[in-house]
C-alpha cells in the first residue's frame, strides 16, 4: 500500500469544505482503491490555457472546492494589494459555488470581488472587466466540455485571457501555498465581496450595441439554441438592441442544464449537436440557424442547401465575417486596425487583408493571443478569428464572443437574402477572385500521452520530404525556431510545393495530436465546381498521409 497516497488524500479531506468530494475520497480509501486515489492525487490539473479545466471531483487532479481556492489564493498573491476582482460564472455544476468560493478567498487576502449576477456568458464577463477597471476577471466555466466537467479561466487587467509569464507565476503560487484551510476567513481590511446586479449586463448589451451599429433587419428568419448554455437571454438582449428579430428558440435546449440531455457533447462542431436546432428551424420556415456553445463565446451557423441545411466550418464564417466587417471600412479608417487569426486558421484572411489594405497579423493558437494582435503596433482590432469557432467582431470585448459575432452574420445574411443570395453564394464570389481554400483536420488519438508526444518527437527528428507525393518546399518548427513576434510553441508547419499548408501540434492535455491541412486551388475560367473537386481530393490524401504516418485513431 502507498502510505504517502492515503496520508495525501486524508490531509486532502480535512481542509475540504465539499461533502460530496470529501464522501468521494473516504469511499476510495475505505474500500483500499489505491488506483482510484491516484489517479486523483497522483498527479494535479496544470494551470494552462488561461486557467484549469477537468472532471469535476475530488484531488488535485481534479476540479473542485480545494483547486478552486488553491488557484484563487494563488491569483490574489499574484495581484497587488486591494485589486479588483470580477468573478462570473456559468450553469455548469457547482459553477456559482467555486465562484462564491473564489470571492471569499480574494476578499480574505484584502482584494474586492465583484460577482456578477447569475450564470452568464464568458463575453460579459471579459467585457466587464474592462468596463470595471479592474485587476483581473475569473470565469468559472469549461465552455463546451463534456457535462463532468467545470474550469476556471482568467483575465488580466487589459480585458483579454493571461499569458506567459503570469499564467506560469500563478501556477507556481499554487504549488508554493499548500493545501487552503478549511475555513477561509472573514474580509481582511479593504477586501469585500460585492453581488453586482444588472448593470453588468446592460453594460455589455450597450457596448456591443455601440460597436456594431447597423440598419434594423428584417425578413430574415432565425432559428437558434444556446445548446443548454447560458447565451440565450443576453443573445436576445442584443439582438433587441442591435435592431435585430427575436430569433425562433430551440426549445428542448433553451434552458441552462448542466447535464446537457439531448446532447451527447455540448460542441456545436460535434455531428448531430445542431439536430434539433435545424428540426426546430424548419418548424419555423428560418432562413438561418445560430447556435452558441454553452458559455456563449464561440458561434456555429448553418444555412440552406438544396439538400437540406449545411453547417458551416469555422474558417468559412471567418471568412464571411472578414469579408463584411473589412467591405464596411472607409478608405481613412484602414490604417487604424488590424486583422488576426492563427498559424493554423486559413490563410485566406491573409488575402482578404492585404486587398483592403488592412494590417494582418498570424499569432499562436489561442484568443489569448489574437486578441492582443494589434497592441504592439498601436492598432485596434477589427477581427479576429481562430477555425474553431472563435470570432471576435470588435475590440470592446477582448476575447472569442458568440453572441456578438451572431449580430454580424445575421445582418450579413440579411443583406444577402434581399439580393435573393445566400452566404454560399458570397464564399464563390470570394473563391473566384482569391482561390479556393479548403480546410480540414485529421485528429489522432493514441493509447496515452507519452506515445502522442513520441510520435510529435519522431516528426520533428525526421521530418517528412514529401506528403502524399508532393514535396515538401518549407517547414517551420515553432518550439526550436519560433517565427518573430512569438513565443516558443510546439507545433510545426509545412507547406508542399503545390501551396498546402500542413500544421501539426500535440494536446496539451490529451493523448492525441492535431493535424491542420489546408488546400487552396486557383479557380481557372471560372470553373469553381472543378475547383471545389481538386481541393477535396488534395485534402483528402494528404489527410490520409498523414494518418497513415502517425498512426492513430
Amino acid at each position: 500500500m502507498d502510505r504517502e497516497l492515503f496520508a495525501a488524500a486524508g490531509d486532502w479531506m480535512a481542509v475540504d469544505p465539499d461533502p460530496d468530494t470529501r464522501a468521494e475520497v473516504e469511499a476510495l480509501i475505505a474500500a483500499g482503491d489505491e488506483a482510484g486515489l491516484a489517479d486523483r492525487f497522483g498527479d494535479r490539473l496544470t494551470f494552462g490555457t488561461a486557467g484549469l479545466r477537468g472532471e469535476v471531483a475530488a484531488g488535485p487532479n481534479r476540479m473542485n472546492r480545494v483547486v478552486v481556492r488553491q488557484a484563487a489564493g494563488a491569483l490574489g498573491r499574484r495581484l497587488p494589494a486591494a485589486s479588483l476582482v470580477v468573478i462570473g460564472f456559468d450553469a455548469r455544476h457547482k459553477s456559482d459555488v467555486f465562484a462564491t468560493d473564489t470571492a471569499e478567498v480574494l476578499a480574505a487576502q484584502g482584494h474586492r470581488a465583484q460577482i456578477l449576477p447569475g450564470p452568464l456568458p464568458t463575453p460579459v464577463l471579459a467585457h466587464a472587466v474592462l468596463a470595471c477597471g479592474a485587476a483581473a476577471g475569473v470565469m468559472v466555466t469549461a465552455s463546451h466540455n463534456p457535462p463532468a466537467d467545470n474550469g476556471y479561466k482568467v483575465y488580466w487587467g487589459d480585458g483579454a485571457q493571461i499569458v506567459p509569464p503570469v499564467d506560469a507565476e500563478i501556477e507556481a503560487e499554487i504549488l508554493a501555498g499548500g493545501l487552503p484551510p478549511l475555513e477561509t476567513g472573514p474580509p481582511a481590511d479593504g477586501g469585500g465581496i460585492e453581488r453586482v446586479g444588472d448593470q453588468a449586463i446592460a453594460g455589455y448589451v450597450e457596448a456591443i450595441a455601440g460597436a456594431l451599429p447597423g440598419p434594423a433587419v428584417e425578413d430574415l428568419v432565425v432559428a437558434y439554441t444556446p445548446l443548454h448554455g447560458v447565451g440565450e437571454a443576453t443573445l436576445r438582449r442584443v439582438f433587441v438592441a442591435t435592431g435585430l428579430d427575436d430569433p425562433r428558440p430551440t426549445p428542448s435546449q433553451a434552458r441552462p442544464d448542466p447535464d446537457f440531455p439531448t446532447v451527447s457533447f455540448p460542441n456545436p462542431e460535434e455531428p448531430g449537436a445542431m439536430d434539433a436546432v435545424m428540426a426546430a428551424a424548419d418548424e419555423a420556415g428560418a432562413h438561418l440557424v445560430v447556435a452558441n456553445d454553452p458559455d456563449a463565446d464561440r458561434l456555429a451557423v448553418a444555412v440552406q442547401t438544396p439538400d437540406g441545411w449545411r453547417a458551416l466550418r469555422g474558417d468559412e464564417i471567418g471568412t464571411l465575417l472578414a469579408h463584411h466587417l473589412l467591405s464596411g471600412l472607409s478608405a481613412l479608417d484602414r490604417d487604424r486596425w488590424a486583422v488576426a487569426t492563427t498559424l493554423v486558421s486559413s490563410s485566406l484572411l491573409s488575402k482578404l487583408a492585404a486587398a483592403a489594405g488592412v494590417t494582418y497579423v498570424e499569432t499562436l493558437t489561442g484568443f489569448k493571443w489574437i486578441a492582443r494582435a494589434g497592441d504592439a503596433s498601436g492598432r485596434r482590432l477589427l477581427f479576429g478569428y481562430e477555425e474553431a469557432l472563435g470570432y471576435a467582431v470588435s475590440d470592446v470585448v477582448r476575447d472569442k464572443d458568440g453572441i456578438s459575432a451572431a449580430v454580424v452574420f445575421v445582418r450579413l445574411a440579411a443583406a444577402l437574402h434581399a439580393e435573393g443570395r445566400s452566404p454560399l453564394d458570397l464564399l464563390d464570389d470570394i473563391y473566384r477572385d482569391h482561390g479556393v481554400h479548403l480546410t480540414g483536420q485529421a485528429t489522432l488519438r493514441f493509447a496515452d500521452i507519452d506515445i502522442a508526444r513520441d510520435k510529435i518527437a519522431g516528426y520533428r527528428a525526421d521530418p517528412p520530404a514529401e506528403i502524399a507525393g508532393v514535396a515538401v518546399d518549407r517547414r517551420v518548427d515553432h518550439l526550436s525556431d519560433p517565427p518573430e513576434g512569438m513565443i516558443p510553441a510546439d507545433a510545426i508547419v509545412v507547406w508542399l510545393a503545390d501551396g498546402t499548408r500542413v500544421a501539426v501540434r500535440p494536446s496539451g492535455t490529451e493523448p492525441k495530436l492535431k493535424t491542420y491541412i489546408e488546400v487552396v486551388v486557383a479557380v481557372a475560367d471560372g470553373d469553381l465546381a472543378a475547383a471545389h473537386s481538386v481541393a477535396q481530393s488534395r485534402l483528402d490524401a494528404v489527410a490520409a498521409a498523414m494518418k497513415q504516418r502517425f498512426g492513430g485513431h
